[in-house]
C-alpha cells in the first residue's frame, strides 16, 4: 500500500497536467466550432487554459448550448408546419417605403407576411384580463395559454377556474408556465393547475440543482390563443400587480394586445411548438387551425427568438428596423441593456438625423439594472439619442415604432437576455393607426431626460459600481 501511495504521489502532477491539457484543448476546440461571439469565445478559452478543471467544469455546465440541439430535435417539421400560415396576400410586393424592411424580416424569420389582421391595444391587466377571460369563457374548441409569470393569487385563480370550466364543457386546454418565472421549487400556480385537472407543463424546469444548466434560458412569452381565432400577446403576465385599479403594493404598468385575423395562425403555431417541447405532444386539427379570414387593416408577422434555430432573430429584426429608419425611432422597454451592435446601430441612426427616443423606467424594480444602464448608454447620448425616464409605477411595456408606420410589440426586452437567452415572441405590424397610438404611449412618458452631464457628475465610487454591474450585462 505504501508503495502504491508513493507511486501515485510521483505520477499525480503529471496526470493532473495531462488531464488539464486535454480539458483545455477540448474546450478550445468546442468553443472555436460553436461560439459566434469572439469576446465570449476568447473568455472561455482563456479560462480553460488558466484554470482547466474549474474552467472546463464551468463551461460544461453553463457554456454549452444543449437547448439548441434539443429544441431542434423536438421541433422537427410536421404536418402542422404546412398549415400554420393562412396567406391572404403578399404585401412584400407593394411599393412602399418600408418594403425593404418587410423583405428583410421575411428572410430572417422564414415566415410570410399576413394581411387583414386586427390588433387592439389593451392597457394593463385592467383591460387585458377581462378580455382574456371573456375569450376563455366563449371558447368552443381549444385554448392554449403560456405565461412567464403565473401567480396563484386572486387573478391567477380566476384564470385557473375559467380554464377548468372550459375543459369541463369539452374545450381542449393546454397551459405552459416557465420553470423559473412561475416559481422554481414550489410553483403554486402550476400545482393549482394540476389539481384542477388541467394539462400543464413547466418550461425548462428541473427540481435538481445540478441539472439547472438551463437556468438562464427562460420562456418569456405571453400567449393566449382561443379556438385558433383569437390571440393575445404582449408584456402582461398573470399577477395581481398588473391590476392598477386594485392599488397593489408594487403596481406594474404594461401593454397587451388582442389579435384577430390570419396572423393568429402564426401565434397558435408558436404555442404548439412550445407545447411539443414541454409535453412531447403535437396538437393538430381544426380545433387549433381553423380557416381564418381577413379581419382588419394590419399587415403583420410573428417573430420568435430563442437559443435554438431562432437564435437572435428578434435582435436581427430590431437591427433591420433601425437601419431602414429615416425620420424617427421610438422605443419603450423596462430593461435597456443592448449589446454593442444595437448601440452602434442606434448611434448611427441618430448621427444621420433620425430622431431616436428611448423610454425606460425612472426606477427599475431591479436596482442593478439601473446601475448597468448608466454605464452602458454614454455612447448613445453622445450620438444624440434621447433617453427618457418615465415616472412610477414601473412600466413593463415593450414597444418599438419606426417612421410612425411600423411597430414591434411582444415580450422581448432590449437586453442580451431577451435577445439571446430567452425564448421570446414579438409581432411586427405595418399599421399606421396602431403605430400612431403606440407612439403616443411612448411620447406621453417622456418625463425626465437622462443626460451626459448627469452621467459625468457621478462620483468615482458610483461610476465603479455601475461599471462593475455592466460586466454582468449578459446575465441581468
Amino acid at each position: 500500500m505504501d508503495e502504491w501511495m508513493e507511486f501515485l504521489t510521483r505520477v499525480k502532477p503529471g496526470l493532473e497536467l495531462s488531464l488539464g491539457f486535454v480539458i483545455a484543448v477540448s474546450v478550445t476546440i468546442h468553443v472555436l466550432l460553436t461560439k459566434k461571439d469572439t469576446a465570449s469565445a476568447a473568455a472561455w478559452i482563456g479560462l480553460a487554459w488558466f484554470a482547466p478543471f474549474f474552467g472546463g467544469t464551468t463551461y460544461f455546465v453553463l457554456g454549452i448550448n444543449r437547448v439548441r440541439r434539443r429544441a431542434i430535435r423536438l421541433r422537427a417539421p410536421s404536418a402542422a408546419r404546412t398549415r400554420r400560415h393562412r396567406r391572404t396576400g403578399d404585401a412584400a410586393n407593394e411599393d412602399h417605403a418600408l418594403a425593404p424592411l418587410q423583405l428583410g424580416i421575411a428572410r430572417i424569420t422564414g415566415r410570410p407576411i399576413e394581411t387583414g389582421n386586427r390588433i387592439d391595444i389593451l392597457n394593463n391587466g385592467d383591460e387585458a384580463y377581462p378580455a382574456m377571460l371573456e375569450a376563455i369563457a366563449r371558447a368552443e374548441h381549444s385554448i392554449g395559454l403560456s405565461s412567464y409569470i403565473f401567480r396563484a393569487d386572486a387573478i391567477g385563480h380566476r384564470f385557473i377556474t375559467a380554464l377548468a370550466e372550459a375543459q369541463k364543457r369539452g374545450v381542449a386546454v393546454r397551459v405552459i408556465v416557465d420553470g423559473i418565472g412561475s416559481g422554481w421549487l414550489l410553483s403554486p400556480a402550476y400545482r393549482a393547475l394540476r389539481r384542477a385537472g388541467l394539462p400543464a407543463g413547466r418550461f425548462m424546469h428541473s427540481s435538481m440543482p445540478w441539472r439547472m444548466s438551463f437556468l438562464n434560458l427562460r420562456s418569456h412569452k405571453k400567449i393566449l390563443v382561443v379556438d385558433g381565432r383569437i390571440g393575445f400577446t404582449g408584456g402582461v403576465n398573470i399577477a395581481d400587480q398588473n391590476l392598477l385599479a386594485k392599488n397593489p403594493p408594487e403596481p406594474i404598468q404594461d401593454t397587451h394586445f388582442r389579435v384577430e385575423g390570419p396572423i393568429t395562425a402564426q401565434l397558435t403555431y408558436a404555442f404548439i411548438r412550445d407545447w411539443a417541447f414541454v409535453a412531447h405532444e403535437e396538437l393538430q386539427g381544426e380545433a387549433w387551425y381553423p380557416e381564418l379570414r381577413p379581419d382588419g387593416p394590419s399587415v403583420a408577422r410573428v417573430v420568435t427568438a430563442g437559443p435554438d434555430e431562432d437564435l437572435e432573430k428578434i435582435e436581427q429584426t430590431v437591427l433591420q428596423a433601425i437601419s431602414c429608419s429615416r425620420t424617427s425611432i421610438q422605443v419603450m422597454t423596462p430593461y435597456f441593456l443592448p449589446d454593442q451592435r444595437v448601440i452602434t446601430a442606434l448611434s448611427l441612426a441618430a448621427l444621420r438625423g433620425v430622431a431616436v427616443d428611448v423610454v425606460i423606467p425612472s426606477k427599475n424594480v431591479h436596482r442593478m439594472m439601473d446601475w448597468a444602464t448608466r454605464a452602458n448608454v454614454g455612447p448613445l447620448l453622445e450620438a444624440g439619442v434621447r433617453i427618457w425616464r418615465c415616472p412610477p409605477p414601473f412600466r413593463h411595456s415593450k414597444i418599438m415604432v419606426i417612421e410612425g408606420e411600423w411597430s414591434l410589440i411582444g415580450s422581448s426586452n432590449w437586453d442580451m437576455r431577451s435577445f439571446r437567452l430567452n425564448f421570446e415572441l414579438s409581432i411586427e405590424a405595418y399599421d399606421k393607426a396602431l403605430a400612431t397610438s403606440l407612439g403616443q404611449i411612448v411620447q406621453e412618458n417622456h418625463s425626465l431626460p437622462l443626460t451626459l452631464e448627469e452621467l459625468h457628475t457621478r462620483s468615482f465610487l458610483l461610476r465603479m459600481r455601475d461599471a462593475a454591474a455592466r460586466l454582468l450585462l449578459p446575465y441581468l
